[in-house]
């Protein structure tokens, strides 16, 4: 029997730019980068290599002192070109000039019977040396977790509902026996169940239709239904204590072709996407490539954010920046650094609104009604402003206000018990986009699960 959950809170944000199905290959980058800050919890990383070292896809770049054997490795082979550093000598990224065709490093490859044969421990030990072990998250925090752990379950979701987010369908076609390899494999790591959730909304994707070895859900509602801890919260909550595992299509497919094939394969379909991109689609890349050449020409305003990820909780890069390690879209958005003199009175069709506000008369329009919309803020921060808005939009039983006021107080007690075990960043943005108060919630929720994981 599959359960069926229906997400009533959340906020749908229609930008314009939503990619095209079409997939373009073009020009490999020169360069292409590993940025320890993608990887949220890893402490004082250690670096393996030095500039003018040569290294294959899967030799290992870096490690966390905390958790050494967990290795981090290089997406491309070719020649070790910059380390860069940030202040007090922080490791920001390691570059990596690439090689015209790609050498892998081996590793032991399985058919698929000899994979039920793997015991937790081999497998551990495979994914940890090869450089896939990162495509796991735990819950709560965030964080790559400990292999010594044994988390309650693991949770996919089979579909992001995030502004211009890219079809599954279309971004895994072709993956389905390693995202079915990547299951089996999981299915060792626990004693509990693999949970799977696709969209009801939307027809069922071909990729999933014949899964096996998981427990399926099928989940409806505006965003944030599509976020793994929002399904995690309806399905089979976190409590204190309790460890869960997520992971990705992505991640599931590049286990599976790890165990299958015997390599490394950061290879991976993204999408590009916003409102002044002049041709959004799908591009074949490498994890962590350069996008220069896949911006370069496409877009029809110099006054624009390049944003590794989506346009809620993405990461402004440059616009020869490197994708992120997580990241399967590319989002750009005009810059909105123009002033506009009483923009929240002036009455208005063209911006979005959550809410029926003074000026805002976005509520009159189609809900299918696309917009192009810029990075202002419209706004500075201020006191916090306590609306009821916030609980609108967090399809959780959560009291997200007072869960913010009390990290800012550094109330441990009263942290644990407005359930922040269950959220991390991309379970708030929405709180952030719609906030009246213009504060950065989701640095203030990194914040407060940073004290709770140090304390």
């Amino acid at each position: 029997m599959i359960d069926t959950v229906k997400i009533k809170k959340g906020f749908n944000i229609n930008l314009s730019g939503k990619a095209k199905r079409k997939l373009v290959e073009i020009d490999p980058p020169e360069t292409y980068a590993l940025k320890p800050t993608d990887f949220l919890g890893i402490k004082r990383p250690k670096v393996l290599v030095q500039e003018g070292d040569t290294v294959k896809a899967g030799t290992p770049i870096l490690y966390c002192k905390t958790q050494e054997n967990i290795k981090y490795v290089a997406p491309v082979s070719g020649e070790i070109a910059e380390i860069v550093r940030g202040e007090k000598r922080k490791l920001l990224e390691v570059r990596i000039l690439a090689d015209k065709k790609t050498e892998y490093e081996s590793f032991n490859k399985f058919s698929v019977s000899e994979l039920s044969k793997l015991d937790k421990e081999e497998i551990e030990q495979i994914m940890c040396d090869s450089g896939v072990w990162p495509n796991i998250i735990q819950r709560p925090y965030g964080v790559v977790p400990n292999p010594e752990d044994e988390p309650r379950d693991i949770f996919i979701s089979g579909f992001d509902s995030s502004p211009l987010a890219p079809e599954f369908d279309f971004l895994y076609q072709g993956q389905e026996s390693f995202i079915q390899a990547g299951i089996d494999i999981m299915n060792k790591l626990i004693p509990g169940q693999v949970h799977f959730s696709i969209n009801s909304d939307a027809e069922l994707s071909q990729v999933f239709a014949n899964l096996k070895n998981i427990s399926l859900h099928k989940i409806s509602g505006p965003h944030p239904a599509g976020n793994v801890g929002v399904q995690i919260h309806h399905i089979k909550p976190i409590g204190k204590g309790d460890l869960v595992w997520t992971t990705t299509p992505f991640g599931l497919a590049q286990i599976g072709k790890l165990f299958l094939e015997g390599r490394f394969d950061a290879r991976k379909n993204i999408a590009l996407t916003g409102p002044v991109v002049k041709n959004p689609q799908y591009y074949k890349v490498i994890q962590g490539t350069n996008v220069k050449k896949i911006l370069e020409g496409n877009t029809v305003s110099d006054n624009a954010r390049v944003i590794s990820g989506n346009a809620l909780t993405g990461e402004r890069i440059p616009k020869d920046g490197y994708l992120g390690f997580y990241h399967n879209q590319i989002t750009v958005l005009e810059e909105g650094n123009q002033p506009v003199l009483l923009g929240w009175i002036i009455p208005t069709l063209n911006e979005l609104s959550s809410q029926r506000a003074l000026g805002l008369l976005s509520f009159l329009n189609s809900k299918n009604k696309e917009y192009n919309l810029n990075t202002n803020t419209r706004g500075d921060k201020r006191a916090f402003v306590l609306s009821g808005e916030f609980e609108k939009v967090l399809p959780m039983d959560i009291y997200p206000t007072y869960l913010f006021k009390a990290i800012l107080a550094e109330d441990y007690d009263e942290m644990e018990a407005l359930g922040i075990y269950e959220v991390i960043e991309e379970d708030v943005a929405l709180c952030e986009f719609i906030d009246v108060s213009k504060h950065n919630i989701q640095q203030i929720l990194r914040q407060g699960l940073e004290l709770l994981q140090n304390s």
